[in-house]
């Protein structure tokens, strides 16, 4: 028969063990907590009484590692949506995902509310392709309810195995009722630098996410463009929209190949090793050529400090949507079962003093939701100075007859060679905004 009072007393010792342990470390480290100073001698007997019945009374047998592993997920997630506890194979797969090569959906998500939130999808994916958008609530894997999934046990479900299918019922706002996609798991392959040329001199980086390596891919990119336009370049659109973020150094690096002096980012946190301070080093890689950044609800983190630093240098005009607002730093740390604690250690603040946990960055130029549209060439030609009988010549004969070879080629209706999708109306109005500064330039 079980003998609640034995794992009562056995509970209450390894959990002495534990505050021990961590209690001389703190000595080690010189840190004092005045919090941690008393042991919850009463929430630990709850904690001790309810293990006991569920080890007696719940319907099914459960194991003592599963019910701590439980207990240790709970304690977790319910901080924060963000501090999790990895097993081994969940701290496998985190460390492979900050090389830029895993298998699975191409999906950065959270929990919110008991439901997978899509915070955004990653570039030439499955979840881009189908369609996947940030703010999407994913409610059913495969016809299993999330409500109940841990997030790590949710994005254990969506990995699965390459060439396999799985079915998302998706919350999406405006649509009337939830609907399914169909989406075949593949290798991710994340090249977190794209650039083009938009027009002669102007450029376009695309940074799908923050990845160790992500600075330096920058300025390859940055200089392939360059040496494309003539050795300079007479402004860049640098495209942050739905980038979840990655990994801090990443953000640092990116900000810093924008910036000449001055801070990129702090963080704050109740530990020494929590207070950090990022400045920037001496070059910037465009010369101080116009730099527009676009965002949306779909950036967030490290895309967040990214954006902040420029935006509080003034060194970049921030134009599109609010962002998602995640202004927190999560640290792994091990654990002696090859597993790790991710846990929020603290928050980061921009070179202002601004935190924009929970509140996002606003962009300079807010846009609204609109979708641009070239519209068919017409065979109708307006009726100019030009074309009236017995106009008067300009003087200059050699220009006019420059002129009509000009209007002729325009009336051929000539194919765009931009970089630009005209479909993109943010990426077109970041355009039209450099070319408007260089103008003035």
């Amino acid at each position: 028969m079980f003998k609640q009072k034995n794992i009562y007393t056995l509970l209450v010792g390894c959990f002495l063990g534990v505050l021990l342990a961590s209690a001389g470390s703190v000595v080690a480290s010189k840190v004092v907590d005045q919090e941690a100073a008393a042991l919850p001698f009463e929430e630990l007997r709850t904690f001790t009484e309810i293990f006991g019945r569920i080890k007696k009374d719940y319907v099914e047998s459960v194991s003592d590692k599963d019910l701590l592993d439980n207990a240790i997920r709970g304690m977790l997630t319910g901080l924060d949506p963000h501090s999790s506890y990895l097993d081994e194979d969940e701290y496998k797969d985190l460390r492979v995902s900050t090389t830029g090569r895993f298998g699975g959906l191409g999906i950065q998500v959270t929990m919110e509310d008991g439901f997978v939130k899509v915070i955004s999808p990653i570039d030439d994916t499955p979840a881009y392709r189908a369609g996947i958008q940030s703010g999407d609530l994913i409610i059913k894997l495969d016809e299993q309810p999330v409500k109940g999934m841990t997030l790590t046990g949710a994005v254990k479900i969506m990995r699965g195995d390459v060439g396999s299918d799985i079915v998302l019922t998706i919350v999406r706002e405006g649509k009337d009722s939830p609907f399914n996609v169909t989406l075949t798991r593949d290798t991710i392959k994340v090249k977190s630098v794209r650039s083009r040329t938009l027009e002669e001199g102007f450029g376009y980086l695309r940074i799908s996410s923050f990845q160790s390596p992500t600075g330096d891919s920058l300025k390859v990119e940055v200089e392939r463009l360059k040496q494309e336009n003539g050795g300079q370049l007479k402004g860049m659109v640098l495209d942050l929209r739905n980038n979840p973020g990655g990994v801090l150094s990443g953000a640092v690096a990116v900000s810093d190949a924008f910036l000449n002096s001055g801070k990129i980012v702090y963080t704050e946190g109740r530990v020494k090793d929590a207070k950090m301070d990022f400045n920037a080093t001496p070059g910037d890689l465009l010369n101080g050529a116009p730099l527009v950044v676009l965002i949306n609800a779909g950036s967030a983190s490290a895309s967040e400090i990214v954006a902040g630093a420029l935006q509080d240098h003034k060194r970049a005009v921030i134009m599109g949507f609010k962002s998602f607002g995640k202004g927190s730093v999560q640290t792994i740390l091990p654990t002696g079962n090859g597993g790790a604690v991710k846990i929020t250690t603290a928050r980061y603040f921009t070179p202002s003093g601004r935190s924009i946990q929970a509140t996002g960055i606003e962009p300079d130029i807010l846009l609204k939701r609109l979708k641009l549209e070239e519209i068919e060439a017409s065979d109708y030609k307006a009726v100019k100075e030009a074309d009236l009988s017995h106009h008067l010549s300009n003087g200059n004969k050699a220009k006019d007859e420059e002129k009509a070879t000009s209007d002729a080629k325009v009336s051929e209706k000539p194919e765009d060679k931009r970089g630009v999708d005209l479909r993109d109306y943010p990426l077109t109005e970041a355009l039209n905004l450099l070319k408007g500064i260089a103008i003035l330039r």
